[in-house]
């Protein structure tokens, strides 16, 4: 990933469908969260699942409001949903075209 991710970052989740197993809940994607803290580095699951090598990739605790996963529909939008995404999911700054 270009830009460089860390605890407080505000990132979003990559709007993309990619095929196959994936491992971003697709009410996520498009959202936009703070990076609450990192979790480490493990395989990409998304390539286990089909027994492909699997390089290392950063999973991080992202922190969204529920005003920013349901707008007005949030019940009570200052609550909080924490997620573990893996870092190829995020994007900081711009984003860029799926």
């Amino acid at each position: 990933m270009p830009n460089r991710v860390e605890p407080g970052a505000r990132v979003r989740v990559r709007d993309w469908s990619p095929p196959g197993h994936v491992r971003a809940p697709a009410y996520l994607r498009g959202r936009t969260g703070i990076v609450e803290r990192a979790l480490g580095a493990f395989p990409n699951p998304e390539r286990l699942a089909y027994g492909l090598p699997a390089e290392e990739r950063g999973l991080w605790r992202v922190r969204f409001t529920m005003a920013e996963l349901w707008g007005a529909a949030a019940e009570t939008p200052e609550d909080t949903l924490d997620a573990e995404i893996y870092e190829h999911w995020l994007e900081t700054g711009e984003p860029h075209a799926a």
